[in-house]
Protein backbone atom coordinates (compact mmCIF):
# COMPACT_ATOMS: atom_id res chain seq x y z
CA UNK A 1 0.00 0.00 0.00
CA UNK A 2 1.24 3.47 -1.20
CA UNK A 3 1.77 5.60 2.51
CA UNK A 4 0.66 9.14 1.65
CA UNK A 5 3.58 11.81 2.42
CA UNK A 6 2.91 15.60 3.44
CA UNK A 7 5.93 17.88 2.99
CA UNK A 8 8.08 19.20 6.09
CA UNK A 9 7.20 22.91 6.06
CA UNK A 10 10.37 25.00 5.86
CA UNK A 11 12.34 25.88 9.21
CA UNK A 12 11.63 29.52 10.60
CA UNK A 13 14.11 32.15 9.49
CA UNK A 14 16.25 34.04 11.87
CA UNK A 15 15.05 37.97 11.67
CA UNK A 16 18.49 39.74 12.07
CA UNK A 17 19.33 43.54 11.28
CA UNK A 18 20.10 42.54 7.57
CA UNK A 19 17.08 41.03 6.85
CA UNK A 20 15.20 43.63 8.86
CA UNK A 21 17.35 46.43 7.33
CA UNK A 22 16.45 44.97 4.00
CA UNK A 23 12.45 44.36 4.26
CA UNK A 24 11.92 47.64 5.51
CA UNK A 25 13.62 49.35 2.45
CA UNK A 26 11.63 47.65 0.27
CA UNK A 27 8.85 48.45 2.28
CA UNK A 28 10.06 52.01 1.85
CA UNK A 29 8.51 52.11 -2.47
CA UNK A 30 4.74 50.87 -0.96
CA UNK A 31 5.13 53.47 1.89
CA UNK A 32 6.37 55.85 -0.77
CA UNK A 33 3.03 54.88 -3.81
CA UNK A 34 0.69 55.47 -0.65
CA UNK A 35 2.10 58.77 0.68
CA UNK A 36 2.29 59.64 -3.44
CA UNK A 37 -1.28 58.70 -4.29
CA UNK A 38 -3.22 60.07 -0.97
CA UNK A 39 -0.73 63.21 -1.06
CA UNK A 40 -2.20 64.03 -4.26
CA UNK A 41 -5.59 63.11 -3.72
CA UNK A 42 -5.84 65.72 -1.28
CA UNK A 43 -5.07 68.71 -3.72
CA UNK A 44 -6.72 67.58 -6.48
CA UNK A 45 -9.89 70.42 -5.76
CA UNK A 46 -6.64 72.74 -5.47
CA UNK A 47 -5.00 71.57 -8.60
CA UNK A 48 -8.56 72.46 -10.52
CA UNK A 49 -8.98 76.06 -9.21
CA UNK A 50 -5.42 77.10 -10.11
CA UNK A 51 -5.34 75.04 -13.74
CA UNK A 52 -8.93 75.55 -14.43
CA UNK A 53 -9.39 71.79 -15.19
CA UNK A 54 -12.60 70.70 -15.05
CA UNK A 55 -14.11 67.30 -13.41
CA UNK A 56 -13.67 64.92 -16.46
CA UNK A 57 -9.80 66.48 -16.44
CA UNK A 58 -8.99 66.27 -13.27
CA UNK A 59 -9.82 62.74 -13.02
CA UNK A 60 -6.66 62.58 -15.38
CA UNK A 61 -3.95 63.82 -12.93
CA UNK A 62 -4.62 60.43 -10.97
CA UNK A 63 -5.47 58.26 -13.57
CA UNK A 64 -2.17 59.45 -15.76
CA UNK A 65 -0.42 57.65 -12.88
CA UNK A 66 -2.75 54.62 -13.23
CA UNK A 67 -1.98 54.74 -16.99
CA UNK A 68 1.92 54.46 -16.98
CA UNK A 69 1.36 51.88 -13.69
CA UNK A 70 -1.32 49.51 -14.93
CA UNK A 71 -0.10 49.12 -18.33
CA UNK A 72 3.30 48.53 -18.16
CA UNK A 73 3.19 46.65 -14.68
CA UNK A 74 3.37 42.93 -16.39
CA UNK A 75 6.81 43.65 -18.30
CA UNK A 76 7.66 45.25 -14.96
CA UNK A 77 7.04 42.28 -12.88
CA UNK A 78 8.82 40.34 -15.96
CA UNK A 79 11.98 42.62 -16.19
CA UNK A 80 12.73 42.01 -12.59
CA UNK A 81 13.07 38.35 -13.40
CA UNK A 82 15.04 38.29 -16.27
CA UNK A 83 16.96 41.38 -15.63
CA UNK A 84 17.58 41.39 -11.76
CA UNK A 85 15.40 42.42 -9.02
CA UNK A 86 17.96 44.46 -7.31
CA UNK A 87 18.61 46.21 -10.91
CA UNK A 88 15.30 47.05 -11.79
CA UNK A 89 14.41 48.14 -8.12
CA UNK A 90 17.26 50.31 -8.00
CA UNK A 91 16.71 52.19 -11.49
CA UNK A 92 13.37 52.71 -11.20
CA UNK A 93 13.48 54.27 -7.90
CA UNK A 94 15.50 56.89 -8.96
CA UNK A 95 13.06 57.66 -12.58
CA UNK A 96 10.59 57.69 -9.48
CA UNK A 97 12.72 60.63 -7.60
CA UNK A 98 13.77 62.50 -10.13
CA UNK A 99 10.09 62.90 -12.02
CA UNK A 100 8.46 63.65 -8.27
CA UNK A 101 10.56 66.73 -7.98
CA UNK A 102 10.50 67.80 -11.59
CA UNK A 103 6.28 67.61 -11.89
CA UNK A 104 6.04 70.33 -8.94
CA UNK A 105 7.40 72.92 -11.79
CA UNK A 106 4.54 71.60 -14.08
CA UNK A 107 2.75 75.35 -15.11
CA UNK A 108 -0.33 73.37 -17.53
CA UNK A 109 -2.39 70.32 -16.87
CA UNK A 110 -0.78 68.24 -19.92
CA UNK A 111 2.95 68.67 -18.16
CA UNK A 112 1.45 67.72 -14.88
CA UNK A 113 -0.81 64.48 -16.42
CA UNK A 114 2.64 63.60 -18.62
CA UNK A 115 4.71 64.06 -14.94
CA UNK A 116 2.42 61.42 -13.69
CA UNK A 117 2.17 58.56 -16.38
CA UNK A 118 6.30 58.53 -16.15
CA UNK A 119 6.12 58.11 -12.34
CA UNK A 120 3.55 55.07 -13.03
CA UNK A 121 6.36 54.02 -15.59
CA UNK A 122 8.67 53.66 -12.74
CA UNK A 123 5.94 52.43 -10.11
CA UNK A 124 5.56 49.84 -12.43
CA UNK A 125 9.33 48.63 -12.53
CA UNK A 126 9.40 49.03 -8.49
CA UNK A 127 6.31 47.79 -7.05
CA UNK A 128 6.56 44.09 -8.31
CA UNK A 129 10.23 44.25 -7.97
CA UNK A 130 9.75 45.23 -4.24
CA UNK A 131 7.01 43.02 -3.73
CA UNK A 132 8.99 39.61 -5.41
CA UNK A 133 12.38 40.77 -3.56
CA UNK A 134 9.90 39.86 -0.12
CA UNK A 135 8.85 36.73 -1.52
CA UNK A 136 11.75 35.51 -3.31
CA UNK A 137 14.09 36.52 0.43
CA UNK A 138 11.36 34.90 3.24
CA UNK A 139 9.94 31.38 2.86
CA UNK A 140 6.40 30.26 2.09
CA UNK A 141 4.23 30.01 5.48
CA UNK A 142 4.74 32.39 8.50
CA UNK A 143 7.86 34.03 7.46
CA UNK A 144 6.27 34.92 4.39
CA UNK A 145 2.89 35.61 5.88
CA UNK A 146 4.55 38.31 8.22
CA UNK A 147 7.12 40.07 5.73
CA UNK A 148 3.41 40.87 3.77
CA UNK A 149 1.45 41.73 6.62
CA UNK A 150 4.81 44.63 7.54
CA UNK A 151 4.45 45.69 4.00
CA UNK A 152 0.92 46.56 3.85
CA UNK A 153 1.35 48.31 6.94
CA UNK A 154 4.06 50.25 5.20
CA UNK A 155 1.14 50.91 2.54
CA UNK A 156 -1.07 52.29 4.66
CA UNK A 157 1.32 54.22 7.09
CA UNK A 158 1.95 55.99 3.72
CA UNK A 159 -1.23 56.53 2.65
CA UNK A 160 -2.20 58.02 6.40
CA UNK A 161 0.77 59.79 6.38
CA UNK A 162 0.30 61.66 2.96
CA UNK A 163 -3.42 62.57 4.27
CA UNK A 164 -1.68 64.45 6.52
CA UNK A 165 0.84 65.63 4.78
CA UNK A 166 -0.86 66.23 1.78
CA UNK A 167 -3.80 68.28 3.54
CA UNK A 168 -1.19 70.34 4.80
CA UNK A 169 1.08 71.14 2.47
CA UNK A 170 -1.81 72.05 -0.37
CA UNK A 171 -2.84 74.69 2.40
CA UNK A 172 0.69 76.17 1.60
CA UNK A 173 0.67 75.68 -2.33
CA UNK A 174 -0.55 71.70 -4.35
CA UNK A 175 3.05 71.62 -5.75
CA UNK A 176 4.48 70.97 -2.59
CA UNK A 177 2.44 67.80 -2.24
CA UNK A 178 4.09 66.69 -5.55
CA UNK A 179 7.67 67.77 -4.44
CA UNK A 180 7.52 66.16 -1.10
CA UNK A 181 7.63 62.35 -2.52
CA UNK A 182 11.31 63.06 -4.53
CA UNK A 183 13.85 63.06 -1.42
CA UNK A 184 12.15 60.54 0.45
CA UNK A 185 12.92 58.38 -2.36
CA UNK A 186 16.41 59.32 -2.94
CA UNK A 187 16.55 58.65 0.94
CA UNK A 188 14.72 54.97 0.23
CA UNK A 189 17.48 54.53 -2.77
CA UNK A 190 20.87 55.33 -0.66
CA UNK A 191 19.81 52.87 2.08
CA UNK A 192 18.33 49.88 -1.12
CA UNK A 193 21.59 50.38 -2.48
CA UNK A 194 23.66 49.15 0.79
CA UNK A 195 21.54 46.99 2.14
CA UNK A 196 19.14 45.70 -1.22
CA UNK A 197 20.87 41.92 -2.24
CA UNK A 198 21.94 40.99 -5.50
CA UNK A 199 19.27 38.75 -7.25
CA UNK A 200 19.84 35.94 -9.83
CA UNK A 201 19.12 37.05 -13.09
CA UNK A 202 17.03 34.31 -14.79
CA UNK A 203 19.11 32.75 -17.81
CA UNK A 204 17.35 32.72 -21.16
CA UNK A 205 19.26 31.50 -23.77
CA UNK A 206 16.67 32.21 -26.58
CA UNK A 207 16.41 35.94 -25.82
CA UNK A 208 13.36 37.60 -24.47
CA UNK A 209 10.04 37.99 -25.44
CA UNK A 210 10.19 41.33 -27.35
CA UNK A 211 6.98 40.74 -29.41
CA UNK A 212 4.79 39.31 -25.95
CA UNK A 213 6.24 42.42 -24.48
CA UNK A 214 5.59 44.90 -27.14
CA UNK A 215 1.77 43.37 -27.55
CA UNK A 216 1.01 43.12 -24.05
CA UNK A 217 2.12 46.48 -23.03
CA UNK A 218 0.56 48.36 -25.74
CA UNK A 219 -2.66 46.38 -25.19
CA UNK A 220 -2.80 47.12 -21.40
CA UNK A 221 -2.08 51.10 -22.35
CA UNK A 222 -4.81 50.93 -25.04
CA UNK A 223 -7.25 49.41 -22.49
CA UNK A 224 -6.61 51.77 -20.15
CA UNK A 225 -6.31 54.77 -22.44
CA UNK A 226 -9.96 54.06 -23.50
CA UNK A 227 -11.82 53.57 -20.33
CA UNK A 228 -10.19 56.67 -18.68
CA UNK A 229 -10.78 58.75 -21.89
CA UNK A 230 -14.42 57.38 -22.67
CA UNK A 231 -15.81 59.92 -20.68
CA UNK A 232 -14.90 62.76 -22.26
CA UNK A 233 -15.06 61.50 -25.46
CA UNK A 234 -18.21 59.42 -25.34
CA UNK A 235 -18.65 55.68 -25.23
CA UNK A 236 -19.75 55.41 -28.76
CA UNK A 237 -16.88 57.37 -29.87
CA UNK A 238 -15.20 56.29 -32.87
CA UNK A 239 -11.95 57.16 -29.95
CA UNK A 240 -13.51 55.02 -27.30
CA UNK A 241 -14.65 52.16 -29.65
CA UNK A 242 -10.97 52.57 -31.89
CA UNK A 243 -9.22 52.27 -29.12
CA UNK A 244 -10.95 49.34 -27.21
CA UNK A 245 -10.88 47.48 -30.58
CA UNK A 246 -6.86 47.93 -30.57
CA UNK A 247 -6.98 46.80 -27.15
CA UNK A 248 -8.60 43.43 -28.13
CA UNK A 249 -6.53 42.86 -31.05
CA UNK A 250 -3.26 43.53 -29.59
CA UNK A 251 -4.08 41.38 -26.27
CA UNK A 252 -5.59 38.88 -28.92
CA UNK A 253 -2.13 38.86 -30.29
CA UNK A 254 0.01 38.58 -26.87
CA UNK A 255 -2.02 35.19 -25.91
CA UNK A 256 -1.22 33.89 -29.54
CA UNK A 257 2.58 34.62 -29.30
CA UNK A 258 2.88 33.32 -25.63
CA UNK A 259 1.25 30.36 -26.47
CA UNK A 260 4.37 29.77 -29.19
CA UNK A 261 7.29 31.36 -27.86
CA UNK A 262 10.12 29.06 -26.65
CA UNK A 263 10.57 31.97 -23.30
CA UNK A 264 7.21 33.63 -22.62
CA UNK A 265 6.93 36.89 -21.05
CA UNK A 266 3.89 35.63 -18.96
CA UNK A 267 3.86 31.79 -19.25
CA UNK A 268 -0.12 31.51 -19.52
CA UNK A 269 -0.42 28.55 -17.19
CA UNK A 270 0.42 30.20 -14.12
CA UNK A 271 -3.48 31.18 -14.99
CA UNK A 272 -4.83 28.34 -13.86
CA UNK A 273 -4.30 28.48 -10.23
CA UNK A 274 -7.78 29.45 -9.22
CA UNK A 275 -6.48 31.41 -5.90
CA UNK A 276 -4.58 33.48 -7.69
CA UNK A 277 -7.27 34.51 -10.75
CA UNK A 278 -9.99 35.11 -7.33
CA UNK A 279 -7.20 37.27 -5.42
CA UNK A 280 -6.36 39.18 -9.04
CA UNK A 281 -9.96 39.93 -9.09
CA UNK A 282 -11.22 40.37 -6.28
CA UNK A 283 -8.08 43.11 -5.70
CA UNK A 284 -9.62 44.85 -9.05
CA UNK A 285 -12.63 45.56 -7.08
CA UNK A 286 -11.15 46.42 -3.99
CA UNK A 287 -8.55 49.08 -5.35
CA UNK A 288 -11.21 50.50 -7.42
CA UNK A 289 -13.89 51.03 -5.22
CA UNK A 290 -11.60 52.70 -2.96
CA UNK A 291 -9.89 55.13 -5.41
CA UNK A 292 -13.54 56.29 -6.48
CA UNK A 293 -15.07 56.51 -2.93
CA UNK A 294 -11.80 58.71 -1.93
CA UNK A 295 -12.49 60.88 -5.20
CA UNK A 296 -15.57 61.30 -4.48
CA UNK A 297 -15.52 62.00 -1.06
CA UNK A 298 -13.00 64.30 -1.42
CA UNK A 299 -15.21 66.66 -3.65
CA UNK A 300 -17.86 66.41 -1.64
CA UNK A 301 -16.33 67.44 1.80
CA UNK A 302 -14.10 70.72 0.06
CA UNK A 303 -16.55 71.48 -2.28
CA UNK A 304 -20.07 70.74 -1.00
CA UNK A 305 -18.97 71.07 2.66
CA UNK A 306 -16.92 73.68 2.36
CA UNK A 307 -13.88 71.81 4.36
CA UNK A 308 -10.39 72.54 4.21
CA UNK A 309 -7.77 70.17 2.29
CA UNK A 310 -6.16 69.56 5.85
CA UNK A 311 -9.82 68.96 7.61
CA UNK A 312 -10.61 66.07 4.71
CA UNK A 313 -7.47 64.56 5.71
CA UNK A 314 -8.23 64.40 9.10
CA UNK A 315 -11.90 62.73 7.64
CA UNK A 316 -9.92 59.71 6.13
CA UNK A 317 -7.08 59.32 8.53
CA UNK A 318 -8.85 57.23 10.59
CA UNK A 319 -8.97 54.18 8.11
CA UNK A 320 -5.83 54.30 7.41
CA UNK A 321 -4.70 54.36 11.44
CA UNK A 322 -6.79 51.00 11.53
CA UNK A 323 -4.87 48.92 9.03
CA UNK A 324 -1.66 50.43 10.66
CA UNK A 325 -2.81 49.03 14.16
CA UNK A 326 -4.40 45.83 12.91
CA UNK A 327 -2.38 44.63 9.42
CA UNK A 328 0.47 43.40 11.23
CA UNK A 329 -1.09 40.56 12.98
CA UNK A 330 -2.78 39.68 9.64
CA UNK A 331 -0.25 37.03 8.84
CA UNK A 332 -1.14 35.53 12.08
CA UNK A 333 -4.64 35.38 11.32
CA UNK A 334 -4.23 33.71 7.38
CA UNK A 335 -1.47 31.12 8.82
CA UNK A 336 -5.04 30.07 10.98
CA UNK A 337 -7.93 30.53 9.48
CA UNK A 338 -6.31 31.13 5.70
CA UNK A 339 -6.69 33.44 3.26
CA UNK A 340 -10.13 33.03 1.64
CA UNK A 341 -11.86 33.08 5.60
CA UNK A 342 -10.67 36.86 5.73
CA UNK A 343 -10.91 37.84 2.06
CA UNK A 344 -14.55 37.06 2.37
CA UNK A 345 -15.13 38.88 5.48
CA UNK A 346 -13.27 41.83 4.09
CA UNK A 347 -15.48 42.15 1.78
CA UNK A 348 -18.63 42.15 3.54
CA UNK A 349 -17.66 45.00 5.31
CA UNK A 350 -16.49 46.55 2.09
CA UNK A 351 -20.24 46.45 1.15
CA UNK A 352 -22.05 47.79 4.18
CA UNK A 353 -19.22 50.85 4.64
CA UNK A 354 -19.82 52.05 0.93
CA UNK A 355 -23.25 51.01 1.58
CA UNK A 356 -24.03 53.27 4.51
CA UNK A 357 -21.98 56.08 2.80
CA UNK A 358 -25.19 56.53 0.74
CA UNK A 359 -26.75 57.94 3.71
CA UNK A 360 -24.91 61.77 2.59
CA UNK A 361 -26.56 64.96 2.69
CA UNK A 362 -26.07 68.34 2.04
CA UNK A 363 -24.86 69.08 5.57
CA UNK A 364 -24.06 65.61 7.09
CA UNK A 365 -22.65 65.31 10.65
CA UNK A 366 -19.37 63.33 10.00
CA UNK A 367 -19.53 61.09 13.08
CA UNK A 368 -23.21 59.70 12.40
CA UNK A 369 -22.75 59.12 8.40
CA UNK A 370 -19.23 59.52 6.75
CA UNK A 371 -17.13 58.05 9.94
CA UNK A 372 -18.95 54.85 10.40
CA UNK A 373 -18.14 54.24 6.99
CA UNK A 374 -14.42 55.39 6.97
CA UNK A 375 -14.19 53.10 9.84
CA UNK A 376 -15.86 49.53 8.12
CA UNK A 377 -13.38 50.76 5.02
CA UNK A 378 -9.92 50.41 7.05
CA UNK A 379 -10.89 47.58 9.00
CA UNK A 380 -11.62 46.09 5.73
CA UNK A 381 -8.52 46.78 4.18
CA UNK A 382 -6.50 45.98 6.83
CA UNK A 383 -8.19 42.17 7.15
CA UNK A 384 -8.15 42.44 3.01
CA UNK A 385 -5.17 43.02 1.53
CA UNK A 386 -2.57 41.69 3.35
CA UNK A 387 -4.70 38.35 2.46
CA UNK A 388 -4.81 39.39 -1.45
CA UNK A 389 -0.87 39.69 -1.13
CA UNK A 390 -0.39 36.38 0.28
CA UNK A 391 -2.89 34.66 -1.86
CA UNK A 392 -1.64 35.81 -5.07
CA UNK A 393 1.70 34.90 -4.98
CA UNK A 394 1.30 31.54 -2.85
CA UNK A 395 2.55 28.35 -4.41
CA UNK A 396 4.17 30.21 -7.54
CA UNK A 397 7.67 29.66 -7.99
CA UNK A 398 10.45 31.99 -7.51
CA UNK A 399 11.60 32.40 -10.83
CA UNK A 400 7.71 33.50 -11.30
CA UNK A 401 7.17 35.67 -8.50
CA UNK A 402 7.75 38.85 -10.14
CA UNK A 403 5.03 38.00 -13.09
CA UNK A 404 2.57 37.21 -10.34
CA UNK A 405 3.81 40.37 -8.08
CA UNK A 406 2.91 42.36 -11.74
CA UNK A 407 -0.23 40.29 -12.66
CA UNK A 408 -2.15 41.57 -9.28
CA UNK A 409 -0.64 44.81 -9.20
CA UNK A 410 -1.84 45.04 -12.62
CA UNK A 411 -5.37 44.13 -11.84
CA UNK A 412 -5.45 46.67 -8.69
CA UNK A 413 -4.47 49.46 -10.67
CA UNK A 414 -6.91 49.02 -13.57
CA UNK A 415 -9.78 48.52 -11.17
CA UNK A 416 -8.72 52.06 -9.99
CA UNK A 417 -8.83 53.13 -13.49
CA UNK A 418 -11.78 51.08 -14.90
CA UNK A 419 -13.99 51.93 -12.16
CA UNK A 420 -12.86 55.72 -11.43
CA UNK A 421 -13.38 56.58 -15.08
CA UNK A 422 -16.78 55.04 -14.61
CA UNK A 423 -18.20 56.99 -11.27
CA UNK A 424 -16.56 60.43 -13.61
CA UNK A 425 -18.76 59.44 -16.29
CA UNK A 426 -22.18 58.54 -13.96
CA UNK A 427 -21.22 62.10 -12.00
CA UNK A 428 -20.71 64.11 -14.79
CA UNK A 429 -23.80 62.78 -16.58
CA UNK A 430 -25.73 63.70 -13.52
CA UNK A 431 -24.17 67.03 -13.22
CA UNK A 432 -25.14 68.56 -16.66
CA UNK A 433 -25.90 72.28 -15.88
CA UNK A 434 -25.37 71.90 -12.08
CA UNK A 435 -24.42 75.68 -11.18
CA UNK A 436 -24.76 75.38 -7.19
CA UNK A 437 -22.06 73.10 -5.64
CA UNK A 438 -25.10 71.97 -2.98
CA UNK A 439 -26.58 70.28 -5.65
CA UNK A 440 -24.20 67.86 -6.85
CA UNK A 441 -25.20 65.70 -3.76
CA UNK A 442 -27.73 64.31 -6.63
CA UNK A 443 -24.47 63.33 -8.71
CA UNK A 444 -22.33 61.82 -5.86
CA UNK A 445 -25.04 59.41 -4.25
CA UNK A 446 -24.99 57.86 -8.19
CA UNK A 447 -21.22 57.49 -7.96
CA UNK A 448 -21.28 56.08 -4.72
CA UNK A 449 -23.85 53.30 -5.27
CA UNK A 450 -21.36 52.15 -8.40
CA UNK A 451 -18.55 51.82 -5.72
CA UNK A 452 -20.78 50.15 -3.41
CA UNK A 453 -22.25 47.88 -6.18
CA UNK A 454 -18.21 46.92 -7.40
CA UNK A 455 -17.49 45.62 -3.70
CA UNK A 456 -21.02 43.69 -3.91
CA UNK A 457 -18.69 42.10 -6.95
CA UNK A 458 -15.75 41.19 -5.00
CA UNK A 459 -18.01 39.71 -2.32
CA UNK A 460 -19.41 37.43 -5.26
CA UNK A 461 -15.91 36.53 -6.61
CA UNK A 462 -14.46 36.22 -3.21
CA UNK A 463 -17.24 33.53 -2.22
CA UNK A 464 -16.26 31.26 -4.85
CA UNK A 465 -13.25 30.57 -3.31
CA UNK A 466 -15.82 28.71 -0.64
CA UNK A 467 -15.33 26.03 -3.12
CA UNK A 468 -12.19 25.41 -3.56
CA UNK A 469 -11.76 25.93 0.57
CA UNK A 470 -14.17 22.54 0.76
CA UNK A 471 -12.52 20.68 -1.71
CA UNK A 472 -9.07 21.21 -0.40
CA UNK A 473 -10.67 20.28 3.02
CA UNK A 474 -12.03 17.12 1.77
CA UNK A 475 -8.52 16.17 0.24
CA UNK A 476 -7.11 16.83 3.36
CA UNK A 477 -9.39 14.71 5.30
CA UNK A 478 -9.15 11.65 2.81
CA UNK A 479 -5.39 12.09 3.16
CA UNK A 480 -5.53 11.98 6.79
CA UNK A 481 -8.46 8.84 6.82
CA UNK A 482 -5.51 6.59 4.77
CA UNK A 483 -2.75 7.90 6.82
CA UNK A 484 -5.22 6.30 10.01
CA UNK A 485 -5.93 3.23 7.75
CA UNK A 486 -2.14 2.57 6.87
CA UNK A 487 -1.35 3.16 10.38
CA UNK A 488 -3.71 0.86 11.50
CA UNK A 489 -2.48 -1.59 9.19
CA UNK A 490 0.57 -1.38 10.48
CA UNK A 491 -0.18 -1.96 14.12
CA UNK A 492 -2.12 -4.84 13.47
CA UNK A 493 0.57 -6.33 11.48
CA UNK A 494 2.67 -6.15 14.61
CA UNK A 495 0.43 -6.97 17.12
CA UNK A 496 0.07 -10.61 14.75
CA UNK A 497 2.52 -13.38 15.94
CA UNK A 498 4.56 -14.52 13.07
CA UNK A 499 3.79 -18.08 11.83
Amino acid sequence: MTQTTHPTPPARMTWDARLWGALLVVCGVIFLDGLDVSMVGMSLPSIGADLGVDLSSLQWVVTGYVLGYGGLLLLGGRTADLLGRRRVFLVALAVFAVVSMLSSLATNPELLIAARFVKGVAAAFTAPAALSIITTTFHEGPDRNRALSIFTTCAASGFSMGLILGGALTEIGWRWTFLMPGPVALIVLLFAIKLIPTSPREEVSGGYDVPGAVTVTGGMLSLVYAVVGAESAGWVSFQTIGMFTLAAVLLAAFVVIEQRSKHPLVRLGILRSGSLRRANLAGLTVFGAYVAFQFIGTLYLQNLLGWSSLETALAFLPAGLLVISLSPNAGKIADRIGTDKMIIGAMALFVVGYGLSLRIGPESAYFSTIFPSIMLIGIGFAIGFPALNIQAVSGVADDEQGLASGLFNTSTQVGGAVVLASVTAVISSQSVGVTVPADMLSAYKPGLAVVTGVAVLGLVIALTGLRGLRSRRALEETEAAELTAVQKELAEEQMTPAA
